[in-house]
């Protein structure tokens, strides 16, 4: 009988974006085919903005709609720190 672990990743950051540096928290989504990510804001009311990010063409994108403008605006960002950690993962 072979024991197989995988990696949980899952890391915070703070990424200014829309005038105003936000807590985005990440989450590697396990046991699927895709590389996905689940990652989660708060907005100015406190409240959770959820979303996921999907590894599409060898770039992060986000694949929810309807969600605030100061998420998009942060898309690149967001992908350029899940690559970092990836290539580069903290201890």
């Amino acid at each position: 009988m072979q024991i197989h672990f995988k990696k949980n990743i899952q890391f915070t950051r703070h990424v200014k974006v829309s005038g105003r540096v936000r807590e985005f928290n990440f989450r590697k989504i396990p046991g699927i085919a895709e590389e996905l990510f689940h990652v989660d804001v708060s907005d100015e009311r406190s409240n959770r903005i959820m979303f996921k990010m999907l590894k599409t063409h060898n770039q992060w994108k986000i694949v929810d709609q309807q969600l605030p403008q100061c998420v998009y605006e942060g898309e690149l960002k967001l992908h350029d720190l899940i690559e970092e950690e990836l290539h580069n993962p903290s201890e």
